[in-house]
């Protein structure tokens, strides 16, 4: 189960995220609370062992712009989260790095863009939570039995809502590849380290006892 950690800002925290049992990092280059400059992404990659996935997250942005700032901070995969065309994911490919492309879920079970024209084309899908006129980090959740008809075009990372005290549930729901959290572990818009912790061990525990039903 990929543990990804997004918004990160600054090097304690993401050290604090690794240490308690991340695999992944995001790094938010798009307009947002939680957007990082490259010279300081460069420093938190810098400080990170480099089995952890540095993602940096773009939303509609030039592909020249996600090249340099990919190579600048030495990114070690991408995550596109805005209107991102079948052909603009086509050209990032030339990038070499997986790519993440997120696909919002309404509470009808819609999605947006739709997953199937991306299939073979991205690594993975993040499913997150769709709300008129915002890219991400709403904070909501979407009604997670959706996101079973994903799963059939690709890996899918859950994402929207997420916390300590309902990602359990929600892995017990969807069993995805991985789980994404940004605002579900901050307190009043910053990274709170006993939430990132508590997070990491509820997905921790939910495998542990996958693993034990399976013996």
């Amino acid at each position: 189960m990929l543990i990804k950690i997004c918004g990160i800002q600054d090097k304690n925290i993401a050290q604090v995220a690794v240490e308690a049992g991340a695999e992944a990092i995001g790094l938010v280059f798009a307009t947002s609370p939680r957007q990082v400059t490259p010279p300081v992404a460069k420093k938190i990659i810098q400080s990170l062992p480099e089995v952890i996935l540095k993602v940096g997250v773009f939303v509609n942005a030039p592909l020249a712009t996600v090249r340099d700032i990919a190579q600048y901070c030495a990114l070690t995969a991408l995550q596109f989260h805005g209107q991102e065309s079948v052909d603009y994911c086509h050209r990032a490919q030339q990038l070499g790095l997986p790519i993440i492309k997120a696909i919002k879920v309404n509470k009808k079970g819609q999605f947006f863009p739709d997953p199937g024209e991306y299939r073979g084309v991205v690594s993975s899908f993040l499913a997150d939570t769709y709300q008129p006129g915002k890219e991400g980090g709403s904070g909501k959740t979407f009604p997670w039995q959706n996101l079973e008809a994903i799963k059939s075009y690709g890996s899918v990372i859950l994402a929207g809502g997420l916390r300590p005290d309902n990602v359990y549930q929600a892995l017990n729901i969807t069993r995805p590849q991985g789980v994404d959290v940004s605002s579900g572990v901050e307190t009043e818009g910053t990274k709170d380290e006993y939430k990132i912790r508590k997070f990491i061990q509820e997905v921790r525990r939910w495998e542990d006892e996958q693993k034990s039903r399976n013996i």
